[in-house]
């Protein structure tokens, strides 16, 4: 049996909502936003500050290179020492079951056979319209909104991973949340965990 779910996922395509529903039908913890918590009481920094580079890398611009750079001490960033921090509680609470979303925790956990490795997508007009009504995102031009959350990630994960982000063959399964539905994905994902 899959012991572990981790739910990577592009912006606004309901990966977050998805994995923690899916962690209420099975009876098991959903970690996200919990990390910042963690992260915080470990490394000493805001919460708003790993919730900006907890997942985010701003080497994609020159101005987070320099930035990322400048702010080095002991041979490690303020980047690099949030991500060994998530690694070590990613690490912890992969103990017992549990849905992990986002993070880098595929690739975290990828020598484990009890982990269901996903990846949550849906073309942007879905995400578009699901980023304004859920997130207040102005109407105007949220597809930029977009496409800069997914280069940013997408950064992130090759930064940490050397592998690329949203590349089929990482996951064990892709869902199209905008053409599945957001219950269906639920569904497959409950069915897989509880058949394997």
């Amino acid at each position: 049996m899959n012991k572990i779910i981790t739910v990577s996922r592009q912006f606004g395509s309901g990966g977050r909502t998805i994995g923690k529903l899916t962690a209420e039908r099975l009876g098991i913890p959903c970690y996200d936003h919990e990390f910042i918590e963690e992260v915080a009481k470990s490394c000493g920094f805001a919460k708003e500050y790993i919730e900006a580079h907890g997942e985010y890398s701003d080497s994609g611009n020159l101005l987070g290179r320099i930035f990322k750079s400048a702010n080095r001490f002991d041979n490690l960033s303020n980047q690099d020492k949030i991500w060994i921090e998530q690694r070590k509680i990613i690490l912890k609470i992969a103990e017992e079951p549990c849905v992990i979303v986002g993070r880098c925790a595929d690739y975290i956990l990828r020598d484990r056979d009890d982990v269901l490795n996903v990846f949550i997508h849906a073309d942007d007009k879905f995400r578009a319209e699901r980023i304004v009504s859920l997130y207040g995102e102005k109407p105007d031009k949220p597809e930029k909104r977009l496409r800069d959350k997914d280069r940013r990630r997408a950064a992130y994960y090759k930064d940490y991973t050397e592998t690329e982000w949203g590349v089929a063959s990482n996951y064990h399964l892709a869902l199209d949340s905008g053409k599945l539905g957001i219950d269906s994905c639920v569904n497959i994902l409950v069915g897989v965990y509880n058949n394997k």
